[in-house]
């Protein structure tokens, strides 16, 4: 229920029309939890949210039309815009249309360069199939990744789905690899929502090793990582950016990372700012967590259809001609195709990394399908090697896991010590509460203090691991970076950070003014980054609508090779059958084909 003192309230009664305040007021809250729009069809269970006067209002959707401030017109001015059934601020829906305009100007210009482009890959076809030879796979399966390749020379606007150890990365190494081998002066843009995740696909680039020693050695060895901030030119205290429809970026390839994590409004500025014959190849994993501000615009496009990797016969034809039989796409997957975003969205179907069949794999499949009879065999089984279930929050398992943070303390090689911090995390649904973040480092340190390894006598202690919460550009530390304390040879302790190239750098702490410990982060958080063995801690409150199947799959995915995770039974069968639902009008614009 709504107080006097809630900040959506306020900006309700700021509007003063009573039959508008509790739209504006479900609007505006709604836009804080994540949503676009406030849906319509949807207003009789919000009604619970409302003072009470305010509860008749919501049965006469129709007088919305009718009021000044309200506008049904897409190119009108008025603060809200009724659409489809849905009610948005006016910003978030120019957001929304020009989201839907750039991706269907980026597809309209393909057809020019299709002639072009099919003979270049023609003409290329031994090169294509040494590229995409057999990579010591078991099994035959359909190359989903030459597919996605294929799709992404071919096409300006192309996204490219699948879960950790699918390839994502690799299929864009062979993307460029293709595209530099058409055009030696290729220009290539890299980008993520934050410097880690950035400077991490760079580095999955490089280790690609599709260059040997040459030419497109030089060409992988030079790619510059970048935050989309950075990319699009970030102007301090101002939300606009240097580079836009008027000033667009001057690269032929964008290729944007971790998709999933960027909001609505940064999404819509991206698009903005590439031109209409320039590639754009977003990537990520429609399954994880949305972004932390408003709208899922990724998931949202990822499921935009009722089925992916369903091809024009034509396009099949061309895919298959250049593998050998056992990787051939089913002919099942061809159709005439219809949607805007028709074979635009390639959904990566096999990790190297998990196998469906038993540890992380199967645990994090089921809990994304809400399997709750393999989720509750993955509770009740002891360790299969790669996946333990601690229903009863056991302090020993919990001391026996965070002994591991031991290996970087005793480490004197500093570029060794920040390898091995990273080989192991403790993740946490939330912030607060006891098995919340604070209290999670708080105990970590106790534990670590207790055994005498570290000693908490200063916010800067000797071994104290740090991740940076704000991008800081004069120092070139990003949001998400994460350094270690240390002493110098002189014995003055500095904060110690691995670049891009490998190199340790320090720096005076006293300069890094936004940054928290991080033996344990959030989840949200931890996106966009992996760790040999992770920890995951759930609250002990199955009612939050925190705990969701995304956030639990997404937490699971970042460990490699072993994760524990800490929750009762009720806690984790509840947070799989919750998932995240961001209301947003995108889906059904892109289906009548508007913007």
């Amino acid at each position: 229920m709504q107080t006097l003192k809630d900040v959506h309230h306020q900006f309700a009664v700021y509007f003063q029309n009573q039959f508008l305040q509790p739209y504006i007021y479900l609007v505006s809250k709604k836009l804080s939890e994540g949503h676009i729009c406030l849906k319509l069809e949807n207003l009789e269970k919000e009604k619970a949210d409302l003072f009470e006067n305010w509860q008749s209002y919501l049965d006469d959707t129709e007088q919305l039309e009718r009021e000044d401030i309200v506008t049904t017109d897409p190119n009108g001015y008025q603060p809200f815009v009724l659409h489809n059934r849905r009610l948005y601020l006016h910003r978030y829906f120019q957001y929304e249309s020009r989201i839907l305009r750039r991706i269907l100007l980026q597809i309209s210009h393909e057809e020019s360069f299709r002639a072009e482009r099919i003979r270049a890959l023609t003409e290329r076809s031994q090169f294509i199939g040494d590229l995409f030879r057999d990579e010591g796979l078991s099994e035959a399966r359909p190359d989903w990744q030459l597919a996605a390749a294929l799709s992404a020379v071919l096409q300006n606007f192309t996204i490219i789905t699948g879960g950790p150890g699918t390839g994502k990365t690799t299929t864009v190494a062979k993307v460029l690899a293709l595209l530099h081998s058409i055009n030696k002066s290729l220009r290539v843009a890299l980008a993520a929502p934050t410097g880690k995740a950035a400077a991490r696909m760079a580095e999955s680039l490089k280790n690609a090793k599709l260059g040997g020693s040459g030419e497109l050695a030089a060409f992988f060895e030079a790619l510059e990582p970048s935050t989309i901030h950075r990319l699009l030119g970030f102007i301090p205290d101002s939300p606009f950016f240097r580079h836009h429809a008027e000033n667009p970026l001057n690269f032929d390839v964008i290729i944007v990372d971790e998709s999933s994590m960027i909001d609505v409004a940064l999404f819509s500025k991206l698009l903005d700012a590439i031109r209409p014959d320039t590639r754009l190849i977003l990537l990520g994993d429609k399954d994880q967590l949305s972004s932390v501000e408003a709208g899922s615009l990724f998931g949202d496009l990822c499921l935009a259809q009722e089925q992916l990797n369903i091809f024009e016969p034509e396009r099949l034809k061309l895919i298959n001609s250049f593998v050998d039989e056992p990787a051939k796409i089913p002919l099942s997957a061809a159709g005439q195709l219809q949607h805007p975003l028709a074979q635009h969205v390639i959904e990566l179907k096999f990790s190297r990394r998990f196998k469906d069949e038993e540890g992380i794999g199967k645990f994090s499949k089921a809990i994304i399908k809400n399997d709750v009879s393999v989720v509750r065999e993955f509770i009740r089984q002891e360790r299969d090697g790669h996946v333990a279930i601690d229903t009863q929050y056991s302090d020993d398992l919990f001391s026996e896991f965070v002994q591991g943070y031991e290996r970087y303390i005793g480490e004197q090689d500093i570029s060794l010590a920040l390898k091995y911090l990273n080989d192991l995390r403790v993740l946490c649904a939330m912030r607060e509460g006891p098995k919340g973040l604070y209290a999670m480092n708080l105990k970590i340190e106790k534990y670590l203090e207790g055994r005498g390894l570290i000693k908490v006598d200063r916010e800067f202690y000797n071994q104290r691991p740090i991740i940076v919460t704000s991008n800081n550009y004069n120092l070139g530390l990003f949001n998400g970076d994460i350094g270690l304390i240390r002493p110098d040879k002189n014995g003055v302790l500095y904060a110690w950070f691995e670049n891009k190239e490998g190199e340790v750098r320090s720096y005076s702490p006293g300069f890094i003014t936004h940054c928290e410990t991080v033996f344990a982060m959030t989840i949200h958080k931890s996106q966009g980054s992996e760790f040999e063995k992770v920890l995951v801690v759930l609250p002990d409150d199955s009612n939050s609508s925190l705990l969701t199947r995304e956030l639990l799959y997404t937490g699971i995915t970042r460990a490699r090779d072993f994760v524990l995770l800490q929750g009762s039974e009720d806690v984790i069968i509840r947070a799989c059958d919750r998932f995240v639902e961001r209301a947003s009008g995108i889906v059904e614009r892109l289906n009548q084909t508007e913007a």
